[in-house]
């Protein structure tokens, strides 16, 4: 099983900029821990980032057959991107959205927020801690899509 995942603009800047808000964590720091969690689960992980919108939406669509779980930070992208939105839903992979910040309680145009309703869920406002919880809970629905399948697998057996 594979796990893809996917970060937005300026997520390649973590540990320098904004440190108030987004905390003294590099992205590198953050996909080791994400990488150690896929490791001892036995699942492959990728780890793409893209400050180019059109390059994210083709990450997004080469995951179609290609993997089983999409965890995604659009970033800046949440709030404006279609295109983003679209290739989720086109894909129709679980999809768990991650933000470091609560978003919630942020500026008003970070307020609307064009993915979460394609993804079947988000986690905000933990920090860099979010990854882990993203992580936790891609492979609890793996876990129950494989046991899905190997339920019917065995009903058609019967």
């Amino acid at each position: 099983m594979k796990i893809v995942v996917i970060q937005g603009p300026n997520l390649n800047m973590l540990g320098i900029r904004e440190q108030n808000i987004y905390g003294p964590m590099k992205l590198e720091q953050i996909h080791a821990q994400m990488k150690d969690v896929a490791t001892q689960n036995g699942v492959e992980i990728e780890f793409f980032q893209s400050n180019l919108e059109g390059e994210i939406v083709d990450k997004i669509q080469e995951c179609y057959g290609e993997a089983q779980g999409l965890i995604i930070n659009a970033a800046a992208y949440t709030h404006t991107s279609i295109a983003i939105r679209d290739a989720i839903s086109a894909v129709s992979l679980p999809a768990i959205e991650v933000h470091i910040s609560n978003i919630h309680r942020r500026e008003e145009f970070r307020q609307k927020n064009m993915i979460a309703p394609v993804c079947t869920s988000s986690v905000v406002g933990f920090g860099p801690f979010g990854y882990h919880l993203a992580m936790m809970g891609m492979l609890q629905i793996m876990n129950e899509i494989k046991a899905a399948q190997e339920a019917q697998a065995q009903q058609q057996q019967a």
